[in-house]
């Protein structure tokens, strides 16, 4: 259903430890899915360090690094360096404009779901990769780029395990039917989600839930966690108030039917209060939502993140 992300065509161990400047690690070939796609298969890899002490000078047996790879969701700014006519950078204000005071490339009115579980974490906010600059990855970085997906038309592989990746978290497909944006077509939908996104959604997840069961049985050492995002998501779009906002149907920024679409380009709608909104633009979270869907994701109850929560794979050896 959706595109595959580009892990890596160089040695990712190399490029961490060595700081190597190259640009083919992140996307071969980057165009802009449909919205439907763009909610691919998100990841979040805490990668062990003993697989790394051949590349540390000095290793830490207890280091731990966070690596993201991912879409427009967990993008922290990568697009904004692409040569590329792709959708999504969020370079104009008002992306950016509750915690960093200024857009970053993150697709949200302030920080996304990887700069909180970095947080919680205790580690820095995971920059982006493509950042200008010299780099210190001993404490990971951010490779999502909008626009990513997770088929392998893209680039066969996906190749983390085989570069060390044991501990893997991932969040799954969202409520697809309750994105402003596709709602912006049926605007005769109000307040309700269109059904047809939400089962292909389903279908997905459901499909991403038995992969990781039979992966766990073939890798050694591979232990992960899943985000239920699409019912974390979705409860707070249909009862805003339950979680302290006063709007889960259209977006803080944007125009037409929703608010789905246009956030930044003029003429456009902007409220005055993002954390009210579930919806930042037609298509992305508010900084408010990321950080509850944040703290699901580290430490949520076994019904919506398991086997493992984030936080337990971080504290395991």
């Amino acid at each position: 259903m959706v595109d595959e992300y580009v892990v890596a065509e160089e040695n990712l161990v190399e490029i961490i430890h060595k700081g190597i400047p190259t640009v083919s690690l992140l996307l071969k070939s980057l165009t802009m899915a449909s919205l439907g796609y763009l909610y691919s298969l998100l990841t979040l890899i805490n990668f062990d360090p003993v697989s790394f002490s051949t590349h540390r000078s000095t290793p830490e047996a207890n280091h731990k690094a966070l690596f993201v790879f991912g879409d427009s969701l967990f993008d922290a700014g990568n697009n904004q360096y692409l040569n590329t006519s792709v959708e999504g950078s969020a370079v104009i204000w008002p992306y950016g404009e509750t915690y960093f005071d200024h857009p970053t490339g993150r697709i949200s009115d302030g920080r996304i779901l990887p700069d909180f579980i970095a947080q919680f974490a205790n580690l820095p906010l995971p920059p982006p990769y493509l950042e200008p600059g010299s780099h210190q990855f001993s404490d990971g970085t951010n490779f999502a780029s909008a626009g990513a997906g997770v088929l392998p038309e893209t680039q066969p592989g996906t190749e983390v395990y085989d570069l060390g990746g044991r501990k893997i978290a991932f969040q799954n497909v969202a409520p697809l039917g309750c994105i402003p944006t596709v709602k912006s077509g049926n605007p005769e939908v109000g307040s309700k989600c269109l059904e047809e996104p939400l089962k292909l959604a389903r279908l997905h997840n459901r499909a991403l839930s038995v992969a990781l069961k039979k992966l766990e049985s073939h890798l050694p050492g591979f232990k992960y966690s899943i985000f239920d995002y699409y019912n974390a998501l979705g409860d707070r779009v249909n009862n805003p108030s339950i979680y302290g906002f006063k709007n889960g149907t259209s977006a803080c920024c944007g125009s037409g039917a929703f608010r789905g679409s246009s956030c930044g380009t003029e003429p456009y709608e902007l409220c005055s209060n993002p954390s009210e909104y579930v919806w930042f633009d037609g298509g992305h979270t508010t900084e408010t939502a990321n950080f509850q869907l944040a703290e699901l994701i580290w430490s949520g109850p076994s019904n919506v993140t398991g086997p493992y929560t984030m936080k337990q794979l971080f504290e395991q050896s």
